[in-house]
């Protein structure tokens, strides 16, 4: 096999693609190796800054453990085979479980990185839906699945969902989020930490409510809250702002719905109440809600602790309101929709609701938006019946360690007919895939933003150019799925740079691809703007404040605001030095100490005879793992922290440098019976569980998960 071609010397410029906030990058290549990485400071995005995570780009493009070629697997061997031969045959196994057992026999699961790779995002569709099924699963519904509902019923459409004006505001309310390690989640803000200084240097405010002291509380106000509280702190904030007069809607109350229907519901949750219940002084909730509502502007934005918690949909629904009753939307220094020159909305239709058109076959979970929650992907494989998924698509994900219930789809998919994935790497779970399928990924790729531009903070567009050429041996993500297309449905499809030229030409910029090949560093059309109400999707085109499907989740939270709180509940956290599962086989990325390890109090540590360092048993309803103790006052008594995507300690993996390291799974104690009944979004965030040191031995799973 010949090697490809090596690049030329020189300098190159493109955007790094290993989370949201797609920093601009200034890459340096001597005689054929990448000896520099550096932020691009005519980046009109980034500004220069840069993360560790993409100083790893060259380390993952010359991973040994990488795939290039398709690989078979007969028992537990692994043999490569021709990119025909790998295609044909599986195209043949999904036709033959499809035609064997129904089209619903036949699952897919999407996952993170499918948005970070535009081959991908443009053209597994085309693939997936060949396939004619149902069952189809996605990251979404263990991520941000209550942003895209909420975004449905007040403006009409999953993908409008507001941002942040964080560079023009004047008091950004901060709940459940970490930017200063994420740079932004659903806020494509590259070098958040910058941003939230400078909203200091302006005369402004930044408070942060989160259960755990976290690397944006030193650039922020920090009071803690219990975990899975928010949405009744909202319902507070709301009421004080009602009861002293402090809405102003202002231009908004012209196409607005339902102020009066928020009025009430938020009429029961006074900061008395509230308080017990979140752990925060009600003196506190109502200087919180005046401050922010006498703002000049004020924005508040929850993520992940929000999103992933048994209130998701509600807390999501609030947020929103709260910005919109204060008028802190649709202008400068509010929540705020982004105008991407790619948009995605471009051919949305007024009052189209994609939900509830299927369940789910074992729980009856509903659909949103063409999947159903992946909280129900292992069920659906190891339930008997009509319709049990014999045969399974994974592209770009390891739900084995990203999806709650982690041990028991483990089992599931070693019992399937046929698996097949696109993937780089040999995972925990793509090691149950007859076959993989490698695409070629990272600096060896054109890649547009297409999804993280409907986020950003600021409107600009990029085309990032390949630096590496990729081997003959080699395909790219787009020629394996329009391959497998092909095979399925006898009909060629288009390739995505074809896609994405119609979608820019047609945009709101009317740019064309050589647009955006003559500007490496790529090109500025300034901040978000103002937009609404023509912008809106709803069927009457107007802001619907109070939507029935959320008034009607109401008494859920009424019944908690009574429950007696568990001992201890866990929740996550993220880590700047990486991304979920998929960035644990860099070396550079994992030096330093174990970072797989427990947070938790020091009173709590003392109540259990707990030292720092020393292994502690953590058990939920459906697993139990031992983990080092790490003993620290950033977490509030009675909350534990375990970092999301460890686990790589399961054989039959390559993954040399993510092995030697493999920390314990998060989700071999989530719960897939832990759901946000409303959005059917993964509660994997404050979870009870049980405490105990652990007996001696190493870190670990030390007992098999439950039903």
């Amino acid at each position: 096999m010949t090697q490809p071609a090596l690049p030329a010397d020189g300098q190159y410029f493109r955007a790094c693609n290993l989370c949201e906030a797609i920093c601009g990058l200034e890459i340096t290549v001597r005689a054929g190796e990448v000896t520099d990485v550096r932020g691009d400071p005519l980046d009109p995005l980034s500004q220069g800054h840069i993360c560790p995570k993409a100083t790893a780009l060259p380390d993952l493009h010359r991973d040994p453990d990488r795939l290039k070629r398709p690989m078979r697997r007969q028992g537990d061997a692994w043999t490569e085979i021709s990119w025909d031969e790998a295609l044909d045959y599986v195209a043949a196994s999904l036709l033959r479980v499809r035609d064997t057992f129904g089209p619903d026999s036949v699952g897919v699961y999407q996952g993170n990185p499918s948005v970070h790779n535009s081959g991908t995002l443009l053209s597994a569709g085309g693939f997936v839906r060949a396939l004619e099924t149902h069952n189809r699963f996605s990251a979404t519904s263990v991520d941000q699945l209550p942003h895209h509902r909420a975004a449905l019923e007040m403006l009409g459409h999953p993908l409008l969902m507001p941002i942040p004006d964080v560079d023009r505001t004047d008091f950004l309310l901060m709940m459940g989020a970490n930017p200063a390690a994420s740079n932004g989640s659903i806020l494509t803000a590259p070098g958040m930490t910058r941003r939230l200084k400078n909203i200091a240097g302006r005369g402004g405010r930044v408070v942060l409510l989160d259960p755990r002291r976290t690397e944006s509380a030193g650039y922020a106000e920090h009071h803690f809250i219990r975990p899975g509280t928010d949405a009744a702190l909202l319902l507070g904030l709301l009421h004080v702002i009602f009861a002293e007069e402090l809405q102003k809607p202002g231009r908004l109350e012209s196409f607005m719905d339902g102020l009066d229907d928020l009025r009430a519901a938020a009429l029961p949750y006074l900061p008395e109440r509230v308080s017990a219940f979140t752990g925060l002084d009600a003196g506190f909730i109502r200087t919180l809600a005046r401050d922010f509502a006498s703002a000049p502007s004020a924005v508040a934005y929850g993520r992940i602790g929000l999103s992933t918690q048994a209130f998701g949909g509600l807390c999501q629904w609030l947020l929103n309101a709260l910005n919109m009753v204060t008028g802190n939307f649709d202008r400068p220094g509010g929540a705020m929709l982004p105008r991407p020159a790619f948009d995605l909305l471009g051919r949305a239709k007024k009052g189209e609701r994609p939900l509830g058109r299927f369940t789910s076959r074992v729980r009856g979970l509903p659909e949103f938006d063409g999947e159903l929650p992946s909280a129900a992907l292992a069920e659906e494989m190891d339930t008997p019946g009509e319709g049990q998924i014999k045969a399974f698509v994974c592209i770009a994900g390891n739900p084995v360690l990203s999806t709650p219930g982690g041990q028991r789809l483990d089992a599931a998919l070693a019992g399937l007919e046929f698996m097949v994935a696109v993937d780089p790497y040999l995972n925990e779970t793509t090691r149950h895939a007859h076959v993989i399928l490698p695409p070629a990924t990272g600096l060896e790729v054109e890649h547009y933003d297409v999804i993280f531009h409907h986020f950003a903070v600021r409107n600009t567009a990029r085309l990032n150019a390949p630096v590496f050429p990729i081997g003959e041996d080699q395909r790219f993500d787009w020629q394996i799925f329009e391959g497998l297309r092909e095979r399925l449905t006898g009909k060629k499809g288009s390739d995505p740079s074809a896609r994405l030229a119609l979608g820019l030409k047609h945009g709101p910029y009317a740019l064309s691809l050589d647009d955006l090949n003559a500007a490496p560093h790529g090109l500025d059309f300034g901040p978000m703007t103002s937009c609404l109400p023509d912008k809106l999707l709803t069927e009457n085109g107007r802001l619907n404040l109070a939507p029935e499907s959320l008034l009607a989740d109401l008494p859920r939270l009424e019944a908690a605001l009574d429950a007696a709180p568990p001992s201890f509940v866990l929740i996550g956290r993220r880590q700047l030095r990486g991304n979920n599962s998929w960035m644990h086989n860099t070396p550079r990325l994992m030096r330093g100490a174990d970072r797989c390890t427990l947070m938790l109090h020091p009173s709590d540590a003392a109540r259990l005879g707990v030292a720092n360092g020393d292994l502690i048993a953590v058990q939920s309803r459906v697993g139990r793992v031992a983990v080092p103790a790490e003993l620290t006052d950033a977490l509030m008594p009675g909350v534990v922290s375990l970092p999301h995507g460890f686990g790589h300690g399961r054989s039959g993996t390559r993954l040399g440098v993510a092995s030697e390291r493999p920390g314990v799974s998060y989700n071999d104690l989530a719960d897939p019976m832990l759901l946000d009944e409303l959005t059917g979004n993964a509660a994997v965030s404050g979870i009870p569980v049980g405490l105990e040191r652990a007996h001696a031995g190493q870190p670990g799973q030390v007992a098999l998960s439950a039903d």
